[in-house]
Parts: C-alpha cells; structure tokens; sequence
C-alpha cells in the first residue's frame, strides 16, 4: 500500500560526482577499502534508506550493491567527470543518469574546510539573505524532487534557475520562523565563529547533506548547539563556508543588506 508521502507524485533525490581525481583520496575509498571515482557513495545511499524510511516507505529495499550497480551503469567513460543524479521512487526503482562536467577536481575537495576565511578567496558564490522565512519540513531535511521551497526561495531573490550560468554565480540563505539560518537552495553552510566553522543543528529543519555528515564526523566543523546562527549574527560580506556531496566545500559571501 502506498503511503500519503508516496501518493504525492515525488522521488527522493541524492546528487554525486563521478571523478577519477576522487581516486588519490583515501578517505573517499569504498566500503570495501578500495578507491573510488564516486564521492561519498556509500554516504549517498545511506541518505536514500533514511530518507525512505522517513517518508514511510518501509516496504522498499535499496540494496548498496544494486544501488552502486546501478550508478556504475551510467557512467559510459570511465575517464571523465559526470554529475550523477539518483532518484529512488516510493516503489524501490532506482532512476540514474549522468551528465558530463567540464572540470575534475584539482585538489581535495574537502580542503577549504582546513581554512580560515580569507578576502583572497577567487570567485566567491555570492549568498543573499531571503527577504522571509520558510517553514521546516520533512522536504526541507531530507531531499526529494519537491523543490518548490527552494524554487520559491530563488525566485524571490530574483535569482536565475541553475540551468543558467548566472544562475550558478548567486544562491539563497534560508531561515526559519526562530530566525535560525537553515542552509542554502544547493548547499549546507558553516561560519566561523570561535575559530572552528559552524554549521546550523539538525534542529532547525535544514537538510542533512552528506558533506555536511562527513565534515561533522572529520571534526572539520561542528554544529551549533548553542543556537547562535541567527540571520542577526550574520556579518554583511562575510565569507561562509559552502558544502555538498557535488562539488565538496568552495567559499560564499554573505549579503544581508536588501
């Protein structure tokens, strides 16, 4: 039987990279020890069963063999970057396709967790400040293809869709009705505070990335237990640290003013 969440007409979703570059790292290896050109598999597949059971769809079996079966099947060049979209239906079926990048990482992407903010920072993502709160929900901690908070959010910015190279030069820092900082439209976030990057608890309804689950568990950022990231504690231009399971940390900068 179908659940409410199923009947609703939405996939759960997980984005990964295929990169050989992803090889030379071995904190990137497979759970059987060996290197891997998928970032953070296991981790993706782990995100796709708790969402599941989540939304109740108890009745599904995602198998990490069949799951990494199936992302391997997409990639028909095993020399190139793709960025790999999973979507895991209320029935158990997998969907995966995989679309070419331009570039491949150069250095480990998880290095600018290591880093102070810094004015030298290339190309920063600009992050605007929403102009109004959203309201958590089981489609804003676990991902699914229900954007419709995101989509809203970036329309109201007058940001254009991701689609567009404009559109991936800008993104949306969400808040909720406490005023606490959720995340952005693509990304988990981290500011430095105290010398460490802090990233906004599971609390406030924000998406649990699984960048953000590795940069936890490597103690490369820690989360605010003491509920200080408040859209009042943002500091107009700075620099914040951004992360996802795509394209691992790269810097933003914060504009508040509106």
């Amino acid at each position: 039987m179908q659940t409410q969440h199923a009947e609703a007409g939405y996939d759960l979703l997980t984005t990964t990279r295929h990169d050989p570059a992803l090889t030379r790292f071995a904190w990137n290896n497979d759970r059987d020890a060996q290197p891997s050109p998928f970032f953070l598999l296991p981790y993706h597949h782990e995100r796709l069963v708790e969402a599941a059971a989540k939304h109740g769809w108890n009745d599904i079996t995602c198998r990490y063999e069949d799951f990494k079966s199936a992302v391997r099947a997409a990639i028909n060049d095993p020399q190139m970057t793709f960025r790999v979209r999973i979507l895991l239906s209320h029935t158990g079926s997998l969907q995966v396709t995989a679309v070419p990048m331009e570039q491949s990482f150069t250095d480990d992407p998880f290095s600018l967790s290591l880093s102070k903010p810094s004015i030298a920072v290339q190309n920063p993502l600009t992050v605007l400040l929403d102009k109004q709160p959203v309201a958590p929900s089981i489609f804003t901690s676990t991902k699914t293809t229900n954007r419709k908070v995101y989509d809203d959010a970036r329309d109201r910015m007058g940001i254009p869709p991701l689609t567009t190279p404009a559109g991936r030069t800008c993104d949306v820092l969400l808040y909720n009705s406490d005023q606490m900082i959720m995340e952005t439209s693509i990304f988990n976030v981290a500011f430095f505070r105290s010398g460490q990057w802090v990233t906004p608890a599971a609390a406030t309804g924000c998406l649990l990335g699984v960048a953000r689950r590795w940069l936890l568990e490597h103690n490369r950022i820690t989360e605010d237990t003491a509920h200080s990231l408040t859209i009042g504690s943002i500091v107009d231009g700075e620099y914040v640290l951004l992360f996802n399971g795509l394209q691992g940390c790269r810097m933003g900068r914060c504009t508040v003013a509106q």
